[in-house]
């Protein structure tokens, strides 16, 4: 008679771990929410660092017209608003930014102009820039950025210059909407 209670035993333990296994509901929907809450956190970090990287492109192509602008203007005398001449071997517009050039003799805004609704504008500002004492020319250049997000949010920029007042030389600057980029 052990032995049945014995064998009775077993067979009640062996059925019970069966009914042991598994996830219940509520543990399957208590992992559900902490995935969705985690998401909800990631996902807006993840977004604004693939802006960001978007974005590095027009800094970069920006930054890229007013360098060229100023070895355009010591080769040639004066500043260009015709991309091509540039020599830089970019597109005037990609998926993300559109790019323009308006300016003078005497100082060039270049553009980039922002086509996504999430992604900042920037314009780069070159001057140039007498020396009274020597006759010599110079280059001033800043580059600045929208401080507003959104499609076309810098339409082709005005030159945003301050000091234009006669005998002052002229220094670039950003308008009213644009931060300027500085260094790190």
């Amino acid at each position: 008679m052990k032995t049945e209670l014995k064998a009775k035993f077993l067979q009640h333990l062996l059925g019970k771990k069966k009914e042991n296994e598994g996830f219940t509901l509520i543990e399957l929907l208590v992992v559900i929410i902490i995935i969705g809450i985690l998401s909800a956190i990631a996902l807006p970090s993840f977004l604004n660092q693939a802006n960001k990287g978007k974005q590095s492109e027009a800094k970069q192509y920006t930054g890229s017209m007013n360098r060229s602008q100023q070895a355009y203007l010591l080769e040639n005398g004066d500043f260009t608003t015709v991309m091509d001449k540039l020599g830089l071997g970019i597109r005037t517009q990609t998926e993300n930014y559109a790019y323009a050039i308006n300016g003078n003799t005497t100082l060039v805004a270049n553009n980039g102009i922002s086509l996504k609704g999430t992604l900042k504008s920037y314009k780069g500002v070159v001057v140039k820039s007498i020396v009274l004492s020597t006759s010599e020319a110079t280059t001033l250049a800043v580059l600045c950025q929208s401080d507003a997000v959104g499609d076309r949010s810098a339409e082709v920029a005005s030159f945003g210059t301050a000091g234009a007042s006669s005998g002052t030389p002229i220094q670039p600057g950003c308008n009213t909407g644009f931060s300027e980029l500085t260094s790190k």
